[in-house]
């Protein structure tokens, strides 16, 4: 595989997903999907749309990455079953990249990035990372929680960066906690304190960049070996 491979990314995780095709981490063409559309509709379509756009056919890839979760049940099966079908077909390998170390290389250099999706119920996902030039390091483990349980467990770090779709609809928690705790709260990244930074329209440009990376030391599977992280039960699980 070349230094720089030419990757197809596919984001499904999120309601409106999105798909990219860069070369090494330089981004050559991207789309962001329809939040109100399933991706089961609108997926193939998108992935046709943004080879064209970047001049490439599907012959001409070298690997396939693509955001394995935690998010949108439906979603991320959808996408995983998508790129291990083209793996598969092409004989390309793959790069598994959760989704909130995405989200989260998305804020760029952070000591603390809390990344937060919703995960339905008034709950979500969360995981906090700490992100620098060359790496996004978990500092913890992924977890379904409430917006409650979110706060107790990041409220005693002075300065964070909150981010993702989950960040954003709970703003108004966030902002009250850092009041009470008489932290600074800001919608930038301008000091100390905690701040809310907005998701990035195109995840999959973050999933392309991070499998770059990942590619480079040779951490790519096969595609039988792609497996979703869930976090939680489904709602079937749960009812049992």
């Amino acid at each position: 595989m070349s230094a720089e491979p030419l990757i197809l990314s596919v984001e499904t995780a999120t309601l409106a997903g999105a798909v990219a095709v860069s070369k090494g981490e330089q981004i050559i063409a991207s789309l962001a999907g329809d939040k109100n559309t399933s991706h089961s509709n609108t997926l193939l379509r998108e992935i046709d749309t943004v080879l064209n756009s970047a001049g490439r056919t599907l012959a001409e890839l070298d690997l396939f990455a693509v955001a394995t979760g935690p998010g949108s049940f439906t979603g991320l099966r959808i996408g995983i079953a998508t790129v291990k079908g083209l793996s598969f077909t092409l004989g390309r390998p793959c790069i598994p990249i959760p989704t909130l170390e995405a989200i989260a290389h998305s804020v760029g250099v952070c000591e603390r990035v809390v990344a937060a999706l919703p995960a339905g119920r008034g709950e979500v996902f969360v995981q906090m990372f700490s992100v620098s030039a060359d790496a996004v390091t978990p500092l913890d483990d992924p977890v379904h929680i409430s917006p409650t349980a979110m706060l107790e467990k990041y409220g005693a770090f002075n300065n964070i960066c909150w981010v993702g779709d989950g960040a954003v609809v709970h703003r108004d928690k966030i902002k009250t906690w850092a009041d009470h705790a008489g932290s600074r709260f800001s919608e930038d990244q301008s000091g100390e304190g905690w701040c809310l930074i907005r998701p990035p329209v195109n995840l999959a440009e973050y999933v392309a960049m991070l499998a770059s990376r990942k590619a480079q030391s040779n951490e790519v599977q096969d595609a039988k070996d792609l497996r979703a992280i869930y976090v939680r039960p489904s709602d079937a699980e749960l009812k049992t």
